[in-house]
C-alpha cells in the first residue's frame, strides 16, 4: 500500500503483525503460539478498520495503538512526541560497552528526551545509574513523566523543561541525545508518516545542524573529566564530521541497523 515503514519497524510483516495483535487484543509480547488464535468476526473487523486507518491515514501504527516498543520495554506513544526508533537502543542494552564502565554514582543526562524511552530504558538497564532528562516541550516531559511512572523509575529520572541543557549546570559521567537534525528545507519532502510527527523535534535549521552545534560546542561543561557524548545524528554525520574537523569522533558500527552514532568524551571536545 505504499506506506512507510520508518518509525521503529522496518518492513511489512512485522508491522502488520503489530496492528493484528493490538486490534485482537492480543500482547506483542504474547508466546508464539497465539499466532495459531483462531479470531472472532468482531476481532477481524477491528483488524480491518485499522488496517484500513493506517493504508488511508498514513499515521504512524504508534500514534493509531497509543504505544510502542524500545529496548524490549513498552512505551505510551503519541503525536507530543517523536515515535521512539534511535539506534541508541543498541548501546543502552549492551550498557555502554565496551566504551564506557559504570563508575560509583554514575549520573546521566539526556537532551531530547521526547516520551522519556531512552532516559527510562537507561535506568532500566543500568540500576545504579542517576537520570535527567530534558525536552522543550511542555507535552513531551508530561509523557516522559507517564512513562517513568508507568516503568516505576519516578525516583531515579528526572525531566526538566530546557532547551537542551538544563539550568543547573552539574556533571555527568554520560550525555546520550537524539536531537532534531532534519535541514528544514528536507522536511516537507519527507513521507506522511513524519508530517504527523512534532516538527520541533526533527526540523533544526537550514542544514540539521543548530541543535547539534550548541551540543558540541557546550557538551564539555557539563560531562565529568572522564564523562564521554554519545549521539545520534543519522544520515547528516558526513556533514558533522566536517563541519568539527578538529574533533576525533568515534563513529559507532552498529549491529543492529542505523548510522551516524557518534562518541566523544570531554577530553576531545575540550
Amino acid at each position: 500500500a505504499d506506506v512507510c515503514l520508518g518509525h521503529g519497524i522496518d518492513n511489512a510483516e512485522d508491522e502488520a503483525l503489530f496492528l493484528v495483535l493490538h486490534a485482537a487484543g492480543l500482547s506483542y509480547d504474547s508466546p508464539d503460539v497465539v499466532l495459531n488464535t483462531e479470531l472472532t468476526l468482531v476481532q477481524l473487523n477491528a483488524v480491518d478498520r485499522l488496517i484500513t486507518e493506517r493504508i488511508e491515514s498514513r499515521v504512524p501504527s504508534a500514534y493509531l495503538t497509543g504505544y510502542t516498543w524500545f529496548c524490549g520495554y513498552k512505551f505510551r506513544t503519541d503525536d507530543r512526541v517523536l515515535v521512539p526508533r534511535s539506534p541508541i537502543a543498541e548501546l543502552i542494552v549492551k550498557k555502554f560497552q565496551p566504551w564506557w564502565s559504570e563508575t560509583e554514582n554514575p549520573t546521566a543526562l539526556e537532551i531530547g528526551t521526547g516520551g522519556g524511552c531512552i532516559a527510562i530504558s537507561m535506568a532500566l538497564n543500568l540500576e545504579n545509574l542517576d537520570v535527567e532528562a530534558t525536552d522543550i516541550s511542555s507535552g513531551a516531559i508530561k509523557v516522559a513523566q507517564e512513562n517513568a511512572l508507568l516503568h516505576s523509575v519516578g525516583g531515579r529520572v528526572r525531566f526538566y523543561l530546557a532547551d537542551l541543557f538544563p539550568e543547573q549546570k552539574r556533571k555527568y559521567d554520560l550525555i546520550i541525545s537524539n536531537p532534531p537534525y532534519v535541514p528544514s528545507a528536507l522536511h516537507p519532502r519527507l513521507p506522511k508518516e513524519y508530517q504527523h510527527e512534532p516538527v520541533g523535534a526533527l526540523v533544526s535549521g537550514e542544514d540539521g545542524m543548530d541543535c547539534v552545534r550548541r551540543i558540541l560546542e557546550q557538551a564539555a561543561d557539563y560531562l565529568t573529566d572522564r564523562g564521554l557524548l554519545f549521539m545520534e545524528v543519522g544520515e547528516i554525520w558526513e556533514v558533522v564530521d566536517k563541519t568539527f574537523p578538529n574533533i576525533d569522533f568515534t563513529w559507532i558500527d552498529l549491529e543492529f541497523g542505523g548510522e551516524g552514532v557518534l562518541l566523544v568524551s570531554r577530553e576531545q571536545l575540550l
